[in-house]
Parts: structure tokens; sequence; C-alpha cells
């Protein structure tokens, strides 16, 4: 079965961490690049970052540089997205996304709030 399973959101004060894990099954993992997606309430999806299938090459929107990393281990069929310095509009639904295969994960929440 092809999937990807979010994990790792959760409630966090601004100016914290949090690292999201993406689990890929049911496919060659290693052989596509990946991404992570989030949605805000009330906002459309947006693109945060993007990674080759090697690792070797990354991507963020530009309201994410600097903050997020987006890394990924092949042994493992899992791709990352280490959050820092995190602000109350970061809160969103954050998903995990091959678009080659156009497969989704079901997402995980982050609330960034005092």
């Amino acid at each position: 079965q092809v999937q990807l399973v979010e994990s790792g959101g959760g409630l966090v004060q601004p100016g914290g961490s949090l690292r999201l894990s993406c689990a890929a099954s049911g496919f060659t993992f290693s052989s596509y690049a990946m991404r992570w997606y989030r949605q805000a309430p009330g906002k459309e999806r947006e693109l945060v970052a993007a990674i080759s299938n090697t690792g070797t090459s990354t991507n963020y929107a530009d309201s994410m540089k600097g903050r997020f990393t987006i890394s990924r281990d092949n042994a493992k069929n899992t791709v990352y997205l280490q959050m820092n310095s995190l602000k109350p509009e970061d809160t969103a639904v954050y998903y995990c996304n091959c678009n080659t295969i156009n497969i989704w994960g079901k997402g995980t929440l982050v609330t960034v709030s005092s």
C-alpha cells in the first residue's frame, strides 16, 4: 500500500522548535523528490519546502528560509522538516507529498501559541 504518514506536530510556544517526520511506504522512496506543504485555517495550501531524491538539492518558500530545514533519510524512507523560531502564523496542518506519483499524507497539526 502506497502511503505517507506524518507525525511530530503539536502545540509549541512562539520561538520554539518542532521536527516533523513523514514515513513513506509502498514505493521506491529514494527515487522521488519530496515536498512539505501546509494549510492554515481559511487559507490555501502552500508549498513549504522540497528536497530532491538524493537530498542534495533543497528549496524553500521565502517565509521559511533560514527557519525551516528539510532533510531525508532514504535508508529509513523518511523525510523530515525541522522548524525553528516558530511564529503564530506558522500554525497550520502540515502535509507530506510526493508530487510525481501524487501521494499525500493526512497531515499533522502544528499550533504555535503562548
